[in-house]
């Protein structure tokens, strides 16, 4: 795969994202959500950023799994049930995206929303890659 992240300076600098991302390959995974699942199916952790980082490590274990790697993504969107938590953690939660994930990122939208399926649960992230 190749992709090309594009950043025109007309818009406001990203900060842990790109505006767009091309992506260019043969294959596209399309991640389901996830949450702070352990392998027992309950949310493990108590904070933002720790369940934003149990989250992140289950999509990248489905990705894997699918034969791809972070740099691959094209795209994820994160549901958090409170934005403004989520932007407080921000700079704590950019450093566990690069932990995990590198440099490479993804076109992102961060969403509110009113609860997720697990009612324990803070944070979701989901969304695809483009493999070669």
């Amino acid at each position: 795969m190749t992709t090309e992240r594009v950043n025109p300076p007309e818009l406001s600098p990203p900060t842990g994202f790109s505006h767009a991302v091309v992506a260019t390959g043969s294959r596209v995974v399309f991640l389901a959500g996830q949450t702070a699942l352990d392998g027992e199916g309950e949310v493990v952790g108590d904070t933002l950023p720790e369940q934003f980082a149990r989250a992140l490590t289950n999509l990248l274990t489905a990705l894997r799994a699918a034969g791809g790697a972070p740099a691959d993504l094209a795209r994820v969107t994160v549901y958090a049930t409170d934005v403004a938590a989520y932007r407080a953690h921000a700079p704590e939660l950019g450093r566990i995206w690069s932990r995990s994930a590198g440099r490479h990122y993804p076109a992102m939208a961060v969403v509110e929303v009113v609860r997720l399926w697990d009612e324990r649960a803070l944070v979701e992230l989901d969304g695809f890659a483009v493999l070669a």
